[in-house]
């Protein structure tokens, strides 16, 4: 079911405790990473079509038989499968302002709503539920009729599963000002501030050592 805004609204509300701890990661988290910003120096991993295709089978949104009738599809239909790269970057877009401002800025959260139920209401298809090899399972959405259509669906419906678990008080970007890298506090405290501690962490920390260091 596509999420209202008033939903959105009463499942964000920034007078409650962080809550109970989330996962260590969302998909749609990981996504927002996907961008130049994030990336940089090496820029957006969302160069191409191919590329979205092949992050989304990485992540485990789409499995292989359906990736290979999609890049059939592609070479069939290559104005389809560049509208849908384009499409792509509206929503991780939309998502990335959802990350950083929507736990403080309704307007933002509204905006993310819209661009939810704009995915969740053009796509058709089915839900079903696929067992792993490794004797696990899990929910897929197979759309009918236009092969990209339900590409971004596991995407928004991570970030709906975010609004209404109430979980932007524990996303954020990382306190690194050269990091643009958003993720989920899955501490008990909720006070992480880095991304990583093997990186951004440790760069703050050797610079705060630096600073002491320091004559006065």
């Amino acid at each position: 079911m596509p999420v209202s805004s008033s939903d959105a609204r009463r499942a964000d509300s920034r007078d409650r405790p962080p809550g109970p701890v989330p996962p260590r990661t969302r998909l749609w988290l990981d996504f927002v990473n996907t961008d130049a910003a994030a990336q940089m120096p090496g820029g957006d991993l969302l160069r191409d079509f191919e590329a979205v295709l092949v992050w989304l089978q990485e992540q485990g949104a789409v499995d292989d038989e359906r990736a290979a009738g999609i890049r059939r599809r592609a070479v069939l239909q290559p104005a389809a499968a560049a509208a849908t790269l384009v499409d792509a970057r509206r929503v991780r877009a939309a998502l990335r302002a959802l990350a950083e401002k929507g736990f403080l800025a309704e307007r933002v959260r509204d905006d993310a709503v819209v661009e939810i139920n704009r995915v969740l209401g053009r796509s058709a298809g089915t839900r079903r539920l696929d067992p792993h090899a490794d004797g696990g399972y899990a929910r897929a959405f197979v759309p009918t009729g236009d092969a990209f259509a339900g590409l971004m669906i596991p995407i928004v419906e991570s970030a709906a599963d975010s609004l209404v678990g109430a979980e932007l008080v524990r996303v954020r970007r990382c306190a690194d000002p050269r990091c643009h890298r958003v993720f989920i506090d899955g501490t008990k405290n909720g006070l992480r501030r880095w991304c990583d501690m093997g990186t951004c962490g440790n760069r703050a920390k050797a610079a705060r050592h630096r600073a002491r260091a320091e004559p006065q």
